[in-house]
């Protein structure tokens, strides 16, 4: 559920928020997401995070693999699952992805970053807590 900058991994929210907001007052509002993808990628490894970009989430669904059901934008530290959006106002539909994401990958945390809200700070975030049990990453647990 989307929650504010407390509870587990709260430190690296921070920091990573921190970033996107350098990120976006450097370059401003306007950009493509993945402008803004491999900006903060870059700016989050100067900070010495480990950053990887576009990882493959598979899925199980009663035996069968699907072995690239989701790209989750951004994974920091290991931890952290980050989605970048460039919309109006970010709408249900990316909390669900972020929520699927965090269920399927066991990650603990995942962030919304929306680059078209200016300043970023004010409504373009939402952090989510994956608060499902160890053992329901899989369709079959359902």
């Amino acid at each position: 559920m989307p929650g504010g900058e407390e509870g587990p991994h709260a430190e690296l929210t921070r920091r990573v928020i921190g970033a996107a907001i350098e990120v976006q007052r450097e370059l401003g509002p306007g950009l493509l997401e993945s402008a803004y993808e491999a900006c903060l990628a870059h700016e989050l490894t100067l900070r010495g995070h480990r950053v990887e970009r576009q990882v493959q989430l598979g899925i199980l669904y009663r035996g069968l693999e699907v072995p690239q059901a989701f790209r989750m934008d951004l994974v920091v530290d290991g931890t952290l699952v980050v989605e970048l959006k460039v919309a109006e106002a970010i709408l249900p539909e990316p909390d669900a992805q972020v929520l699927n994401y965090l269920r399927f990958s066991g990650h603990p945390v995942g962030l919304i970053l929306n680059f078209k809200a200016f300043p970023l700070g004010t409504k373009g975030i939402r952090r989510f807590l994956n608060t499902l049990p160890t053992g329901s990453r899989s369709a079959d647990s359902v």
